[in-house]
């Protein structure tokens, strides 16, 4: 279950429209149909049907993996238990999970009439009923739900976006009356707009609009990206902004030694959420200057504790100071003065300056590496977070408390020391875990199985959880893809030291890999201490190898593909979807690794290299013969 990329303009509406038309070679000449509906602020969910009985529910997760609540979903009474005699036999229905505002409004008088803390707002309070043990509490909180996706369905009951949604209605789900199916900018627009004028009479919550392509079989040429469809996105309204005043601004220092600056904040009520910290990025942000150097405040509009600022939430989540309320700055207030040094470790805090542009980066970041806390505790904080190695009952309280204890049968300080505690902890004669205040015997037999079930774990979250720097989910996917293996990764990586040669080729060429990114994924690999802790989590942990995404019966699963000329079959961004939707990779430039070169009219060095090398060639119509058209 993917999510969906964001807009906040009508020029972003109309670049993702415009990205449509170019991806399929068309002209826009508003030709392709799009639904608009409202994107509910509830919880995604998939529900499966075997035979047309409901037999499991799952909330989205990760993306991959999400958490049973099968019991809970069954006291939802808008969700079918069966459906009809023409429903396919395997039918998994997707949607949204939410409390409407009336009965929200009702549970928090029944709340306070019974003397108990009330709830912020629906949406958190339909996820906790949703999570409940007993199901029983699930049913009383009369939670509700709106169908408007879906994943495996055995036979296709419709070839549109909208056919298939008309479809969930008649099986008995809720469906929103507000989707309409629209062609040109101007309608889509305007639909938006009506939509956002109805928010407030609305008896549930909306964070905007979402737009999809009609057409499925355009959705499936349009394919994914890494995180999300290029065949939708979700048109968010405007935050909704408050006024209140920065009590304090506090630094943080991140797994990389990134300073960032919080601003502490009077509680104030923004969107239902109460916020009281903000970030306030960084040095640059703090005195109104922008990425590119460009102001983004008024001159004189810097950031001061004591001042007077509008916050919003942007995109309706992260909490973010615009702007500075001149007139009630108070008499004698001094700029902010951004540290030089670590507050945690006392090292040196630079901005490092980038070689080529010569310009400084906007991150100030402490010097102190593996010796400041910070770094080292956010580090293992970040190795076993839920994209990582995800392993429960290990969170936050739990690596504080490990890293700093003195004592050599609990203390952990980096991610290899997780796996070898229990093996510590039986040679200890002296200090026990299960005798320490917040632990005991079932916890610590739970908390050493969760880290057993996580000895073997997937490629990408083995390279995510390593913390290299630029180095996100999405990258990590892509690194493990093209790699297979560890040994392989960890091999190409060295061999790429010295920023020349076929493995430093190789490794810009993976597609969404550039320059930064291979640099401080090679620079990772330099450090010995780097390389040390490493090679004592491989003593202890086994990645296994990436799956392949295409059947073993693809043509091309496994080859590196390289396109060059002007294709006139199909643009380029749909070539590269197609072969890797087949399990190829693409690659920008050809070298000893590339399986085939596609070459369009006009093709010239990379072809030239390809007969060099003795690389597979062939045009578009031999191409579209190897994988089936």
């Amino acid at each position: 279950m993917l999510s969906l990329d964001n807009t906040f303009s009508d020029e972003d509406v109309q670049d993702f429209i415009g990205s449509v038309y170019r991806f399929l070679g068309q002209l826009p000449d508003g030709s392709i149909a799009f639904t608009a509906e409202p994107k509910i602020d509830g919880l995604s969910m998939s529900i499966r049907y075997e035979n047309r009985k409901l037999v499991s529910a799952a909330t989205r997760g990760d993306g991959t993996t999400g958490e049973n609540v099968t019991a809970n979903v069954r006291t939802i009474k808008q969700i079918p238990k069966t459906l009809p005699a023409d429903a396919p036999d395997i039918v998994e229905v997707r949607g949204e999970v939410y409390m409407a505002k009336s009965d929200f409004l009702d549970l928090n008088a029944q709340m306070e009439a019974e003397g108990k803390q009330t709830y912020v707002n629906p949406r958190n309070t339909a996820a906790g009923s949703l999570r409940q043990l007993d199901a029983k509490v699930t049913e009383s909180r009369k939670l509700r739900f709106f169908a408007y996706a879906w994943g495996e369905i055995s036979e296709m009951p419709s070839d549109t976006q909208m056919g298939m949604v008309e479809t969930f209605g008649k099986w008995g789900f809720p469906v929103n009356p507000l989707m309409k199916r629209l062609c040109n900018i101007e309608d889509i627009l305007g639909h938006y707009r009506e939509i956002g004028l109805k928010r407030p009479d609305l008896d549930y919550d909306i964070d905007g609009v979402v737009y999809k392509v009609d057409r499925l079989d355009l959705q499936q040429r349009l394919g994914f990206r890494s995180r999300s469809p290029r065949w939708a996105t979700a048109h968010k309204f405007p935050a909704e902004q408050a006024f209140t005043t920065v009590e304090n601004i506090d630094i943080q220092v991140g797994r990389t030694g990134a300073l960032t600056p919080v601003a502490r904040l009077t509680p104030v009520t923004v969107g239902g959420v109460v916020v009281t910290n903000a970030t306030l990025h960084n040095e640059d942000y703090i005195k109104g200057i922008g990425n590119s150097g460009e102001r983004i405040r008024e001159d004189d509009h810097d950031i001061r504790i004591g001042d007077t600022v509008i916050v919003q939430r942007a995109g309706d989540v992260i909490p973010q100071v615009l702007d500075v309320v001149m007139e009630k700055r108070p008499a004698g207030v001094e700029a902010y003065v951004f540290p030089r040094t670590c507050p945690v470790c006392g090292s040196h805090a630079v901005r490092e300056r980038n070689e080529k542009t010569g310009k400084l980066d906007s991150v100030t970041r402490c010097t102190g590496g593996f010796v400041c806390r910070a770094q080292a505790t956010e580090h293992l904080k970040h190795f076993v977070s839920r994209n990582a190695f995800d392993i429960e009952g290990f969170g936050t309280k739990q690596v504080d408390f490990f890293f700093e204890s003195e004592d050599d049968a609990l203390k952990i300080r980096t991610a290899p020391d997780i796996f070898t505690l229990k093996k510590r902890q039986e040679a200890s004669t002296l200090t026990k875990l299960e005798n320490i205040d917040g632990f005991g015997k079932v916890s610590v037999k739970k908390l050493f199985d969760a880290i057993d079930e996580r000895r073997s774990i997937a490629l990408n979250r083995f390279i995510y959880a390593l913390g290299i720097r630029h180095v996100g989910e999405t990258t990590a996917k892509l690194l493990a893809r093209h790699y297979g293996t560890y040994e392989a990764f960890e091999a190409a990586m060295k061999e790429a030291s010295s920023l020349a040669g076929d493995a430093w080729q190789d490794l810009n060429n993976v597609e969404g890999i550039g320059e930064i990114v291979a640099r401080a994924i090679v620079e990772f690999y330099k450090e010995p201490r780097n390389l040390d802790v490493v090679g004592r989590l491989l003593d202890e942990v086994t990645p296994q190898a990436a799956e392949q995404i295409a059947a073993s019966d693809s043509p091309v699963a496994g080859k590196t593909v390289v396109f060059t000329g002007s294709l006139e079959k199909f643009t380029r961004d749909e070539a590269k979807a197609r072969a890797e939707s087949l399990g190829a990779k693409v690659a920008g430039s050809v070298s000893k690794k590339t399986d085939i070169l596609v070459a369009g009219p006009g093709a010239g060095s990379k072809l030239d290299k390809a007969r060099e090398l003795g690389v597979q060639t062939m045009d578009e119509d031999e191409w579209l013969a190897l994988i089936g058209g």
